[in-house]
């Protein structure tokens, strides 16, 4: 065997079996993943039945095209998804929210839905223009630096998904979550959710021999 064809292989394996018994595994993991489903469907039911809280429409979030206040960012749609990027100092930049909006797309099916989307953050305007220029992201962004958005929001100097709906003029928050409620959304975690090696992250819990790194390493 050549040294290159070597170099090349997986430090580890599943267990091979014949066709029936990996169907059979297969099937029975199936099962837990529609009560998985079902259960998530249950959690979305409740989801929609939370009460909200008045919020304060009137923050003026600076943009590149101007300041814009909370209720603008609606963009006259009836709902408002905000995300917020942390603000980690000048020159520097969260590696998770990174990656999380490297993710966000398709903003045309959610204003379809009637969902806008705003990517919100502490740091300077300026700072925050040359970071979308170099990662050649178009998702909205707005430095909320001047004012008390992010501390109202309950983000301190964390990350947060909050969602609001609109009335008229009257601005509601219906939902907010942070952590693993937002590490589930992105795109390709989910699909390595299903690979075999999973995230490859040093936190999940995988058999022996499985390659692992450090989350943000």
């Amino acid at each position: 065997m050549s040294s290159s064809v070597a170099d090349d292989r997986a430090p580890a394996l599943p267990p091979v079996v014949d066709a029936g018994q990996c169907q059979a595994a297969r099937d029975d993991l199936l099962r837990e993943e529609k009560e998985l489903t079902r259960a998530l469907d249950r959690l979305a039911a409740r989801r929609r039945r939370l009460p909200m809280v008045p919020f304060d429409a009137s923050y003026e979030l600076e943009g590149p095209d101007g300041t814009r206040s909370l209720l603008d960012l609606f963009e006259g749609c009836r709902q408002l998804a905000v995300y917020q990027f942390m603000d980690v100092g000048p020159d520097a930049f969260c590696p998770g929210c990174t990656q999380f909006t490297d993710n966000v797309a398709a903003l045309d099916r959610l204003a379809d839905a009637g969902v806008s989307w705003a990517t919100v953050s502490d740091m300077p305007l300026e700072q925050m223009q040359r970071y979308w220029a170099e990662r050649g992201w178009g998702v909205p962004f707005y430095s909320s630096r001047s004012t008390s958005f992010s501390a109202d929001c309950g983000a301190g100097g964390g990350f947060l998904l909050s969602l609001f709906l609109r009335d008229g003029a009257d601005v509601y928050r219906t939902y907010a979550t942070t952590q693993r409620g937002v590490d589930r959304l992105p795109f390709h975690y989910n699909v390595l959710d299903l690979a075999a090696y999973g995230r490859q992250q040093d936190w999940e819990e995988s058999p022996d021999g499985w390659p692992q790194q450090p989350t943000y390493g």
